[in-house]
């Protein structure tokens, strides 16, 4: 992976924090690779725990329809699995009816921030799908600061 593109998932254990972050012109390999680090990150998680997670997705551009399709249901799909429905899935009624929430290894998901370069969409989701526990931003620090601050 060059330099211009990111694809990589902290997990910061003192913080109850997880960090994604993908960025650049990914084509479905990088995407692949960064839901890898993902699942990887929420694997370090311990039976019964809860995190937080700041999904940074400024700078990322799916360079295909394929990397694109892959992408757009990882977020939602993964945490589900840790108890979370993402505010925006409802902008999809078909496939929001048919997400199933749960609790993989009793591991619960209390807070979310996503952070994206598209303002349009990015204010439209913070009007109409922002919630105490999840916000939406087009300025990555600003989402950091956000989601460092919920307990």
């Amino acid at each position: 992976m060059s330099d211009s593109k990111i694809a990589k998932t902290d997990w910061e254990p003192e913080n109850r924090l997880i960090i994604t972050h993908i960025s650049g012109d990914l084509e479905k390999e990088d995407v692949i690779r960064w839901e890898n680090s993902l699942h990887e990150a929420l694997d370090r998680i311990e039976d019964g725990g809860t995190f937080r997670i700041f999904v940074n997705l400024h700078g990322f551009t799916a360079l295909n329809l394929e990397a694109h399709k892959h992408f757009r249901t990882i977020v939602p799909l993964t945490l589900a699995d840790y108890g979370w429905k993402v505010g925006y899935v409802a902008m999809f009624e078909e496939e929001a009816d048919k997400l199933v929430i749960s609790s993989k290894r009793n591991i619960r998901c209390v807070a979310a921030v996503h952070c994206h370069q598209d303002a349009t969409k990015i204010e439209k989701y913070e009007s109409l799908y922002s919630s105490p526990n999840e916000r939406f931003f087009t300025d990555p620090d600003k989402a950091e600061a956000w989601i460092r601050s919920i307990a």
